[in-house]
């Protein structure tokens, strides 16, 4: 039976380095599941794989979007459900990887049949949340479907606005649409997870920020600031050098911020992913053990 691998873990665990090897191991192409690095103009502060290890590594999903395009979970899915038939044409094992804990499930599990907007309601929704502000939205939630006021992280634009999207939409409550149901798929599921000591990752995310700054972030930054107003944008690295742009912070306090956010990003990624009990844990370090494991899973 085809198997896809899902390599997993926390922004700054390794996964980059440890992934190039299992896709050589296993000579497959690597799929991409960071719902940022798809972005072409942000490779630096997404820390998205290089060109020297896309050479190395076929990788797919990784800068192919531009930050004007909507893109969804629900979009990967199919992305990526209907890439795996060609590769698996090929090799009976697919190599999936990444952080971005919504794309992974969507894959694994299958996304809710949520109904896409339509661009009317969209822009009346993009117009509202620029002119009425994040909390009075929060608040027209908590009246349309009080459940899901319940749970959606309130101070994320994109998940509170797509939740009164459905509302208005369809004139029913989001939750009414998610069934939290696990789709069968056509193929076995590997699921490795990486981590390390909580210590430990602190630091390499602090030592990862200052090397992103080393390596020209605040320069890509100042390139998209005049599209900040995008949700692609609404993402830790920018938003603080965007307010130090603004003057509202010194540039050691945005660095200082990035490194912070990234952290309690890091802690979110770690709380949602031990909930699964399909993932099997290592240490990055530990490559042959896990190579071993794979083996003799698929």
């Amino acid at each position: 039976m085809n198997a896809l691998v899902v390599v997993l873990g926390p922004t700054g665990v390794g996964k980059t380095e440890l992934c190039l090897q299992i896709a050589e191991h296993l000579q497959v192409p690597i799929i991409n599941a960071d719902s940022r690095q798809i972005f072409q103009e942000l490779p630096i502060g997404t820390a998205a794989p290089t060109q020297e290890q896309q050479r190395r590594v076929k990788h797919y999903f990784v800068g192919n979007h531009h930050l004007e395009d909507y893109y969804s979970a629900s979009l990967y899915e199919a992305d990526v459900l209907s890439l795996l038939p060609r590769l698996f044409a090929t090799r009976h094992t697919a190599l999936l990887t990444g952080g971005s804990m919504m794309y992974i499930d969507a894959v694994c599990k299958g996304i809710d049949d949520i109904p896409t907007i339509d661009d009317g309601t969209r822009e009346w929704m993009k117009k509202r949340l620029a002119q009425e502000g994040l909390p009075r939205l929060v608040e027209e939630l908590k009246v349309l479907d009080p459940e899901h006021y319940q749970i959606v992280d309130k101070n994320n634009p994109r998940r509170v606005v797509h939740a009164l999207e459905i509302c208005h939409m369809t004139g029913k409550t989001y939750t009414s649409f998610r069934t939290n149901s696990t789709k069968e798929r056509p193929f076995k599921i590997v699921k490795i997870g990486l981590n390390r000591h909580r210590e430990q990752l602190y630091e390499r995310i602090n030592q990862r920020v200052l090397l992103m700054m080393e390596n020209g972030m605040e320069e890509e930054a100042r390139n998209v600031y005049p599209k900040r107003g995008l949700n692609s944008l609404n993402t830790v690295g920018y938003k603080e050098l965007f307010d130090y742009f603004d003057g509202n912070i010194p540039r050691e306090e945005a660095i200082r911020q990035i490194q912070s956010n990234t952290r309690r990003y890091m802690r979110k990624q770690l709380t949602w992913f031990k909930k699964d009990g399909d993932i099997t844990w290592f240490h990055p370090d530990n490559i042959e053990e896990i190579i071993n494991y794979i083996d003799k899973y698929v």
